[in-house]
């Protein structure tokens, strides 16, 4: 009773805790995953070797394309809660809830607990950070640690104290070591914030920021060199490189080439490889897309759908460049173009005249304050971020998450500026801007959803609200201050709710768990890249808009469905050691036992990218397992995935994730067959990757085909692709 008495407890906390955690965990058990890192989890948890690696398969011959930190604790939840949808994606959904925590906070400290909520509720509705924190993608983690890095150098200038700017830079190693340079972005922020704010004299902050450099360093290369100094023979090869060094997967396909978008590595050969969900007339589950470029210059489509880059357009010098992913066209309004504006972009108007306030604020202070600085710290995490992303190469929609927290922060710190100056009568022109903030802002989202066309109802209705919010701040500016909190507060929910809309179908599981699309149903087309992205809804037969968003599982993006609409079926649930199959019958809502804890069906069936098993290659191979190491060798990790996942059988992939690795030379792979680790290679009906062609060529020479009979469910042997698409499987016999 003291602490209601004493006003101790923070409602406005407690509030933005419940919508995050709503919009982060509603219905997670029924959420899919990315399986490409589902599958490198259940690798794993078999031993220290794959946990340490982040190997991809349980018999360490490949990682996946990331360092390990995020995959390191999303395995320790699978062993503490069993292996299963909602365990691989409760880390996520967690550190979504404590970023937006600490955000609160950070903003509570220095504006308040109105401006706080304010920025606790945006980033509780920014789309494409729910979408990303609902999947198991590494990006939420990422945010979490570079959030901390924010909070600990805002530590570090309150107390005055070195050890807090320390604590910053580890972070931002750690957050280096979950997703490589994009953890960077926020180091101009970072030095720029300790060199104004830091109240020491300029050698002493030269010698602390050297210091703090000194750490970043040395925790961001830490795993990578130690990795990089073992012998290749005793360690996996680190996928989607093309030297077997994280380094240069740091550098390269992680870094640089996100910039520039030119993916020709290793002599043109390489390149970057592009996930959307596919829907219509599939006789497999939805499967993720690989589109490479080869040495004769040809795409080829991992599904055999006969699909093309969004833009038709390939990079010079072999590789391929630009706008790959459905990102749009480089540029200056990228970000508000209908390829990028649903996802992050819907708040940027109003953080503009939030800008514009601060700015005016300073300018009429002649001096800096500490509120000052905090707004540059954001401004300076925010500006870099929108640049890279207004011109990098190649990048995935769910990267703009990163834009979360300072949009979140700068919309609270804003307002609190406009507020005041809307309230206080002597302001002059400063007053306006909270009116003509909202105004503008509620006339973007009204744009945005005529770009991804909404149904014209809800546009009209936004502009109308845009004129009205407009039109009563400014008329009735002078009023009293009861009637101008009416109309800021109602301006602030008329502006929150269009980008509420468009979250909401990912809090009802309607995303791409491999490549998470923020927006209602039927908004996707366009924004995809390859395969459209299209979720199911009701469109307008008048305007072929859609008036809203489909149910969970209702044909949504993370529903993967045949040509009838309907989920696949369920697969019989088979797991055990290799050699010793055990079978458990039951229902697609039942559970099945593995070594490793409780595995959930929809993990194969809803994972979005992963093929269902052809259960009669499965059973032959079975049949003539002797205890090779693998029990088949695939061209790329797509492939690999329905095995792994519903058995604990080890699958090859011979060329990584999009096929193009070089991980797997002819002499290896000679010496591996004599040596019995693996007889059985399904080799796909299209031209693998460049650098694996050699590898191709002497199975096709030194195999024997097996009968399509024995293994294919279809009546031809062009009719699986082990385990679902075009292939022929190859064994070769000493």
């Amino acid at each position: 009773m003291n602490l209601l008495k004493h006003k101790r407890i923070d409602f406005y906390l407690i509030g933005v805790i419940l919508l995050s955690a709503f919009m982060n965990i509603f219905l997670l058990n029924q959420a899919s995953t990315n399986e490409y890192y589902t599958v490198a989890v259940k690798s794993m948890m078999k031993n220290f070797h794959n946990f340490f690696y982040a190997s991809f398969d349980p018999a360490g011959f490949i990682t996946v394309d990331k360092p390990p930190v995020a995959l390191w604790i999303q395995t320790l939840s699978a062993k503490l809660f069993g292996l299963s949808n909602f365990s691989v994606l409760l880390p996520e959904a967690l550190a979504a809830i404590v970023s937006t925590i600490i955000v609160y906070q950070m903003v509570k400290h220095k504006a308040g607990r109105l401006a706080a909520f304010l920025s606790g509720i945006t980033m509780s509705v920014t789309p494409i950070f729910i979408a990303v924190t609902r999947t198991n993608n590494v990006d939420s983690i990422l945010i979490l640690t570079l959030v901390i890095a924010a909070w600990a150098v805002m530590k570090a200038v309150q107390k005055t104290q070195m050890r807090w700017l320390i604590l910053s830079a580890a972070m931002i190693g750690i957050g280096f070591n979950v997703k490589m340079l994009e953890a960077f972005m926020i180091l101009p922020a970072i030095y720029l914030f300790y060199w104004i704010a830091m109240n020491v004299n300029w050698k002493k902050k030269i010698l602390h920021l050297l210091a703090a450099t000194v750490v970043l360093a040395g925790i961001s290369l830490s795993w990578a060199v130690v990795v990089d100094s073992i012998p290749a023979s005793k360690r996996p090869y680190i996928g989607s490189s093309q030297t077997n060094s994280v380094l240069e997967l740091a550098f390269g396909y992680n870094g640089v080439s996100r910039l520039t978008g030119q993916q020709n590595s290793g002599g043109g050969q390489k390149a970057p490889t592009s996930t959307r969900k596919q829907s219509g007339n599939q006789s497999t589950a939805q499967k993720r897309t690989t589109f490479m470029k080869n040495t004769s210059g040809q795409h080829s489509s991992e599904n055999q759908m006969g699909g093309t880059p969004p833009n038709g357009r390939t990079g010079r010098g072999g590789g391929q460049q630009g706008n790959m992913f459905g990102t749009g066209t480089a540029g200056p309004l990228r970000l508000f173009s209908k390829s990028l504006s649903g996802q992050a972009s819907w708040l940027l108007p109003f953080v503009l005249f939030s800008v514009i306030a601060i700015v005016a604020d300073w300018l009429r202070r002649r001096k800096m304050d500490e509120k000052h600085s905090f707004a540059i710290f954001w401004i300076a995490w925010l500006i870099p971020a929108m640049v890279f992303f207004s011109i990098a190469g190649f990048f995935h929609q769910y990267y703009l998450s990163l834009l979360a927290p300072p949009i979140a922060a700068l919309v609270g710190l804003g307002f609190s500026y406009l507020w005041r100056d809307f309230s206080d009568p002597k302001s002059s022109w400063r007053g306006y801007l909270l009116p003509i903030a909202f105004g503008t802002t509620l006339f973007f989202e009204a744009l945005i959803f005529n770009q991804n066309s909404i149904a014209t109802i809800w546009i009209v209705l936004l502009i109308i609200a845009g004129v009205l919010t407009m039109g009563f701040g400014i008329v009735w500016r002078t009023a009293e201050r009861k009637i101008q909190g009416t109309i800021a507060g109602t301006s602030l929910l008329l502006m929150l709710l269009a980008p509420l809309y468009w979250t909401l179908p990912s809090t009802v599981n309607q995303t791409n768990s491999a490549t998470p699309i923020a927006g209602p149903s039927a908004t996707q087309s366009g924004m995809g890249g390859m395969g459209g992205g299209q979720m199911g809804g009701q469109n307008s037969k008048s305007t072929g808009k859609t008036n809203g968003f489909g149910g969970p599982g209702g044909g949504g993006q993370g529903a993967p469905s045949n040509s009838e609409g309907q989920a696949p079926p369920s697969m019989n649930g088979e797991s055990g050691a290799p050699g010793q199959p055990t079978s458990q019958k039951g229902s697609a809502n039942e559970s099945k036992q593995m070594p490793s804890g409780t595995m959930n069906r929809r993990m194969t069936n809803r994972g979005g990218m992963g093929e269902q098993v052809n259960t009669k290659l499965l059973n032959y191979l079975r049949k003539q397992y002797s205890g090779e190491k693998y029990i088949l060798a695939v061209e790329r990790a797509q492939s690999a995935y329905s095995i792994m996942m519903k058995t604990n059988y080890a699958v090859m992939a011979m060329g990584g994730f999009g096929g193009s690795d070089p991980a797997l030379s002819v002499s290896k792979l000679e010496k591996m067959v004599e040596a019995g680790e693996i007889k059985y290679f399904m080799i796909s009906g299209s031209q693998g990757g460049a650098q694996n062609s050699s590898v191709t060529n002497w199975i096709k020479k030194n195999c024997t085909k097996v009968s399509s009979s024995a293994w294919s469910s279809g009546s031809s042997s062009s009719s699986q692709n082990g385990p679902g698409g075009q292939g022929t499987l190859y064994v070769y016999k000493k």
